[in-house]
């Protein structure tokens, strides 16, 4: 009877057991954690003055772990040598090593971003940031602004903002070789800075893209906004910095040989004035033909007769600089020559029929090309071609749902070396009005003329642009339907088109002012836009 009852309660416990594994093998879920980590202390405190040390630990109440820090980290003023942060996996706390010595009576500011992320659901703690003083007080002066770009929209996000300061160091070249005494990023709001913990001072405010992360301006690469004048700080001025690209200082970057008649000049900046003189003597015969690469910056040397000769010397120059390069001669033949049209299918009734080559076309005969539409009806034509840019150009009326077969004859166009085409056949087509839309714009309250009033796509790619000197209505016709961007451009210097700044001349870029929305253009519709350009 005993060992019965014994063998009821092993039962008993052992059932138990079962129904406690079952719980703990499938668990019911909860809620996800959506609580960021807290700071618990700081050694030294935040905000601490007549720092001395060379180590900072911030510790939490639960494991966390940097998260691109790279990109969120900001140290104010940026030093040369980087601190060594830790931890490299998890841990409870941050520790800031300092690797470099840090100036006497200053703030500095170390903020985090959106780095620190609990280990578990990686919820952030926003904007943190860690203040110290070398000194004894905490500066607490502060600057702000807005942030634009000349040409978008919207500026792009992670902008540094930059103060130097004017000092016995302190020259305009300062941006290309030193960092910046103070620096901020609009990381949480790509419209707006603010740079605090400043002492009183004069400085240089400059905003920059900085696109390798190194605090200086390169303008190769990088964007740039700028004030004019220098600012003094405190201030209840809030200013507004407008990035821009920079043209490229000239440049000619090393030429190259293609083959026995072609050689290759990329170069930087503007070269609508360079000069090319051959400087190794050449036959009474010889001659050359420049040609521009389109949306590149390159030029294409072309010449004749080949050169018998290892190598060539020339002067390039333009109406600042002159460069002597010499250049290795290829033994390789021309490729034959080649036609492309730039736009095939369909055409718009306002657009031209393009043709470029890949050799430089030199002389036209009309005579020998035919334009006809469907029913063999001969077109009248108006052709055109640039020869710097290797193109041709044919333009001709056009009507709505019409075939139109070009040909070109041979001998129609001859190229540089004396050859001609054989016979060229293209069609293109035209759709009915009804499959455009169309745009009336008024523009009131116009600062200045002349203007540049530009479609530009979502792309940011001008699609039609009209250019005025006195009127304020614009119609635009034969528009792909589609979302467009309507910006206005001041063109200061009246020369047909938007000139950016320049950083050392103080020149800021022309004035785009965009439409506040987007359109949307719509097929056989006719939009009608009031645009009032404050």
């Amino acid at each position: 009877m005993k060992g019965n009852f014994l063998y009821f309660i092993f039962l008993i416990l052992f059932s138990f057991s079962f129904v406690d594994c079952a719980k703990r093998g499938n668990p019911e879920g909860g809620s996800r954690d959506s609580i960021p980590p807290v700071i618990t202390r700081t050694v030294p405190e935040n905000f601490t003055i007549n720092f001395k040390g060379n180590e900072i630990r911030i510790y939490f109440n639960e494991y966390i772990k940097l998260k691109n820090l790279q990109k969120n980290l900001i140290i104010s003023p940026p030093m040369d040598i980087p601190p060594t942060l830790y931890p490299l996996s998890t841990s409870k706390y941050i520790k800031i090593v300092f690797q470099d010595t840090l100036r006497k009576n200053t703030t500095y500011s170390i903020n985090f971003g959106n780095s620190i992320v609990d280990n578990n659901e990686e919820n952030p703690y926003e904007y943190y940031k860690y203040v110290f003083s070398t000194g004894s007080y905490i500066d607490s002066l502060k600057v702000l602004g807005t942030i634009t770009d000349a040409q978008l929209l919207k500026p792009e996000e992670f902008v540094s903002v930059m103060l130097y300061e004017v000092n016995s160091d302190f020259s305009d070249s300062i941006i290309y070789t030193k960092k910046p005494l103070y620096v901020a990023n609009t990381q949480n709001n790509p419209d707006s800075f603010q740079i605090e913990n400043l002492k009183e001072g004069k400085y240089l405010l400059i905003a920059l893209k900085d696109n390798n992360s190194n605090y200086t301006f390169q303008p190769k690469i990088d964007k740039i906004g700028f004030i004019e004048n220098l600012i003094t700080v405190p201030a209840d001025t809030s200013y507004t910095l407008n990035l821009f690209k920079e043209t490229p200082a000239y440049a000619l970057t090393r030429p190259n040989a293609v083959n026995q008649n072609q050689i290759v000049f990329g170069y930087e900046g503007e070269a609508t004035s360079l000069e090319f003189e051959i400087l190794t003597p050449m036959p009474e015969d010889f001659r050359y033909h420049l040609t521009k690469v389109q949306k590149k910056d390159t030029l294409n040397y072309w010449f004749k007769p080949k050169i018998e000769l290892d190598s060539v010397t020339f002067k390039v120059s333009n109406s600042v600089y002159v460069d002597t390069v010499q250049v290795r001669i290829r033994n390789l033949l021309l490729d034959s020559l080649k036609f492309s049209p730039i736009k095939a299918g369909i055409l718009a009734f306002d657009e031209p029929f393009e043709i470029s080559s890949n050799l430089p076309m030199i002389s036209l005969n009309k005579e020998y090309i035919h334009i006809q539409d469907k029913d063999s009806i001969n077109v009248v034509f108006e052709a055109h071609l640039d020869t710097y840019l290797n193109l041709l150009q044919l333009h001709f009326e056009k009507k709505e749902r019409q075939n139109y077969f070009i040909t070109l004859f041979p001998e129609a166009i001859t190229e540089f070396f004396g050859g001609t085409n054989d016979t060229l056949h293209y069609k293109v087509s035209t759709r009915t009005p009804s499959d455009y839309g169309f745009l009336t714009l008024y523009l009131n309250h116009i600062a200045s003329f002349p203007i540049l009033v530009q479609l530009v796509t979502e792309k940011g790619e001008v699609s039609k642009e009209m250019y005025s000197t006195e009127k304020s209505t614009f119609e635009f016709a034969n528009l792909t339907p589609g979302k467009y961007y309507i910006r206005i451009v001041y063109d200061t210097n009246a020369n047909g088109k938007w000139d950016t700044g320049n950083f050392l001349k103080r020149i800021q870029p022309e004035v785009i002012i965009y439409y506040p929305k987007l359109i949307d253009i719509r097929a056989n519709w006719t939009l009608n836009e009031t645009f009032i350009l404050d």
